[in-house]
């Protein structure tokens, strides 16, 4: 199945997407936007494109496991596409993704514009692939 996958910003919001075997995460792109709802209907246009049955988005939860600010705000933009798309949405961990993109970035140096123009999109592939090794892993 198709999943896609949404590392949520403010500003900039990164999309990650699998093969239908769930193999291959790779990234797709950013969207630049500051309105959730303009937002959520972007997302949806992209997931029916790319014929998406599932959305992941990240949920940055502090580092003991519970749920702050910014995880709240993600959870509820999760909701809201969910209504937006009729596509089934879950939130999933994650935890230091931008830092693991950061440091992915930093081993091939990509650096500057270039960086700041994917480094949302690396972290929706991180989130991607723990999700899909989760999925795995569950069964």
């Amino acid at each position: 199945m198709v999943v896609l996958a949404v590392d949520y910003g403010d500003t900039r919001t990164g999309l990650a997407k699998c093969d239908r075997e769930e193999l291959l995460a790779s990234p797709h792109m950013v969207i630049t936007e500051r309105n959730a709802f303009k937002l959520a209907e972007k997302i949806t246009e992209q997931a029916k494109v790319l014929g998406a049955e599932e959305i992941v988005v990240g949920n940055p939860l502090n580092m003991d496991g519970s749920s702050g600010p910014r995880s709240e705000k993600c959870s509820e933009f999760a909701k809201l596409l969910e209504e937006t798309s009729g596509i089934p949405v879950v939130t999933y961990d994650e935890r230091s993704t931008t830092v693991s993109a950061a440091y992915y970035l930093n081993q091939t140096d990509v650096r500057g514009t270039k960086r700041k123009k994917i480094i949302d999109a690396v972290a929706a592939v991180i989130i991607l692939e723990s999700f899909l090794a989760y999925k795995k892993r569950k069964g």
